[in-house]
């Protein structure tokens, strides 16, 4: 492993944003990162795991401690042993997502084909449960594998113990920080048909020539990358829109009460889609933050000084060109007061905060 101090973090991030780590190391196999653990453990330092850098903001101070970036790569086809018309991958925590997903629609294998486009990787994806036009991995996950830092061990988790809901897993709420993903197992449908709930993607796949009845998991996915972009949620060269950490606030799942205190706050009422499964959604609907955003002032391409909204979709936060982590906060603390003293509701930032 090559060691190196006060690395500058901003350019391993989408935001372009963060000070230096004060020790970086990559780990390219699970031996390195029970190395670089244990040298973080016997010195006494912090200890931050980067993957692709799509989902955090990093303080303008940098990390007072050893950041390790993931390096574990692969996407290996597993055997399925009783699971008739199903497919297992088995990818290393660092391949790139959106490789994967690539690779799994070019193999004809469905669950993954609305999460096309969605930077980062692949070890972040159990962590915030991503999700995006009717999926979330959690539907998908068969395993994670994972460095335990208290024990010192390597051991693996089912679907079922990570604790998925929205946004939400083990590994960013009770076991935030305790584990390091290595390798997550995906359990996808062979030949099975894609996923599409949502109009902007049935208009996009019609508006790209595909048959919007029977669409190929190949089209859908091309069809997301399409919708994504027009949002400036596609990594694009030159995109000034795409200087940010995509989604920088969730969705809020709210009761039909809030429903109706919101609709009287803003005099309209607002739109809203299933919460998803689960007895803790029983009774609730989710909201569309980019939808509170407006009705509390703000719009598309809002300038705060070097920081600002996407000039595409109110729901991204982006560096104008040289912004700090300072001032990016300092419009996300502004939009999430205006909301709450406008419609009553508190909005909960998507990033995981670095340094801060």
């Amino acid at each position: 492993m090559l060691w190196e101090e006060n690395k500058p973090l901003a350019p391993f991030t989408t935001f372009g944003i963060g000070g230096p780590a004060r020790w970086f190391v990559e780990a390219a196999s699970e031996q390195d990162i029970a190395e670089a653990a244990a040298w973080a453990g016997e010195r006494g330092v912090g200890l931050f795991v980067l993957g692709g850098g799509s989902n955090l903001l990093i303080s303008d101070a940098g990390f007072d401690g050893l950041v390790l970036r993931v390096d574990l790569l692969g996407i290996d086809l597993a055997d399925a042993p009783g699971l008739p018309g199903q497919a297992v991958y088995q990818v290393g925590g660092g391949e790139d997502w959106e490789q994967f997903v690539q690779r799994a629609v070019e193999d004809n294998c469905a669950g993954v084909e609305c999460l096309a486009g969605i930077p980062g990787t692949v070890g972040g994806t159990p962590v915030q449960n991503v999700g995006a036009y009717g999926q979330e991995v959690s539907s998908v996950i068969e395993r994670v594998r994972a460095f335990d830092l208290l024990e010192q061990a390597f051991v693996g988790f089912s679907g079922a113990e990570c604790d998925f809901a929205y946004r939400h897993s083990r590994f960013n709420s009770t076991d935030r920080g305790r584990y390091i993903v290595t390798r997550v197992d995906y359990r996808l449908k062979a030949g099975g048909a894609p996923t599409v709930r949502y109009a902007d993607l049935n208009k996009a796949l019609m508006a790209g020539g595909a048959d919007a009845e029977n669409p190929t998991l190949i089209e859908v996915a091309a069809a997301v990358r399409r919708v994504r972009q027009s949002k400036g949620m596609l990594m694009v060269e030159g995109d000034p829109d795409c200087h940010s950490a995509g989604s920088f606030f969730k969705n809020p799942i709210v009761t039909e009460e809030q429903v109706k205190q919101i609709a009287a706050a803003s005099e309209k009422e607002p739109p809203r889609f299933p919460a998803g499964a689960g007895a803790e959604n029983a009774g609730r609907v989710k909201v569309p933050a980019a939808w509170l955003i407006e009705q509390a002032g703000f719009s598309k391409g809002y300038i705060k000084g070097r920081a600002g909204i996407s000039s595409r979709h109110t729901l991204a936060l982006v560096n104008r060109g040289e912004a700090s982590a300072a001032e990016i906060l300092a419009l996300a603390t502004a939009i999430m007061e205006a909301v709450e003293a406008r419609l009553g509701l508190r909005l909960e930032m998507e990033p995981v905060l670095v340094g801060f």
